[in-house]
């Protein structure tokens, strides 16, 4: 389908102070009514927290280990994204009407821009929390390559956006802290990224005990090793390569880009990392989420670098 030629760009909107995409924004009304099903899962995470790793590792528990069946459609059709809607794409909402039970729906909502029936259903939410500054950097490269967004403007000028909140889904420090408090009366299993990428498997563990599913240990390792971040980025049922240029572009950036945890220590200078910590102190006061800024190398297959000395 040809993509109309206004995607590209368009200002924020603002959904309940929540700014969102354009797009997003004009098809969240009719989202309201979207019916959930007791044997749904949704997939929640502030943008660039690790969605689409948690969505394939979830995508193979659900068939079962098997990679050929992953192998059926992209992973944004496999598990549809809730509140899409770019014009020349199908809706979310669309593909999730032909997606057969039990569904898995990604989200990034923030809860006053949820859809009632997920919380009155009860659903189950895995939901996948990343440092701050990591999402920051990351983001600011998702910003320049996928057009729905505004142009990201400097570095510096988009992370003080970051840290008001004014980027798109708004307050990385709200999302993370409202889904805590919602996991302790809600059925949310809370994971952190840096963990996934310390002990993969020990997560996955935990990812089918709370969705009441069992897999031979081999099949588990199989699961680990499909799913770590050099098969992804190679994988174009997972990388984002079958999306049309005009809405993201991999020539500025490719959507899985590095996946590690500190990569925020290439970008931050030293300046930058003082003003955003004072900020992240005063707006994470009295929370209890402790969060991870760096792993040793051996965890992750990377090695680390030094903080920008740059002023």
């Amino acid at each position: 389908m040809e993509l109309v030629q206004d995607t590209s760009r368009p200002p924020l909107e603002y959904m309940k102070g929540v700014p969102l995409i354009k797009y997003f924004a004009e098809g969240l009304g009719p989202l309201q009514s979207f019916q959930a099903w007791p044997d749904d899962l949704l997939i929640s995470t502030y943008p660039k927290s690790g969605t689409t790793w948690v969505s394939e590792i979830l995508d193979l528990i659900y068939q079962g280990g098997d990679l050929e069946k992953c192998q059926r459609a992209p992973i944004f059709v496999r598990v549809p994204f809730l509140e899409l809607r770019v014009p020349g794409l199908p809706t979310g909402a669309e593909l999730l009407e032909d997606t057969p039970a039990p569904r898995l729906i990604k989200t990034h909502l923030p809860l006053a821009l949820l859809p009632p029936t997920l919380l009155d259903q009860k659903v189950k939410v895995v939901y996948v929390a990343r440092n701050a500054k990591d999402v920051a950097v990351s983001y600011y490269h998702f910003y320049h390559m996928a057009k729905v967004h505004p142009d990201p403007g400097t570095w510096d000028s988009f992370l003080e956006k970051f840290m008001a909140g004014e980027v798109s889904y708004g307050s990385w420090y709200q999302h993370v802290q409202e889904w805590w408090e919602l996991s302790h009366t809600h059925p949310v299993l809370y994971l952190f990224y840096e963990d996934i990428k310390q002990n993969p498997k020990r997560e996955i563990q935990k990812i089918l005990e709370f969705v009441g599913r069992s897999l031979p240990e081999e099949t588990v390792d199989h699961i680990v090793q499909h799913t770590s971040f050099k098969e992804m980025k190679k994988n174009p049922m997972t990388n984002y390569s079958t999306i049309p240029t005009k809405v993201m572009d991999h020539s500025i950036s490719a959507f899985m880009r590095k996946g590690i945890t500190g990569d925020w220590k290439s970008t931050f200078t030293v300046a930058q990392n003082e003003r955003f910590e004072a900020d992240y102190a005063a707006k994470m006061a009295g929370c209890h989420l402790h969060f991870r800024w760096e792993l040793s190398g051996a965890h992750q297959g990377e090695r680390e670098t030094g903080l920008n000395n740059k002023i």
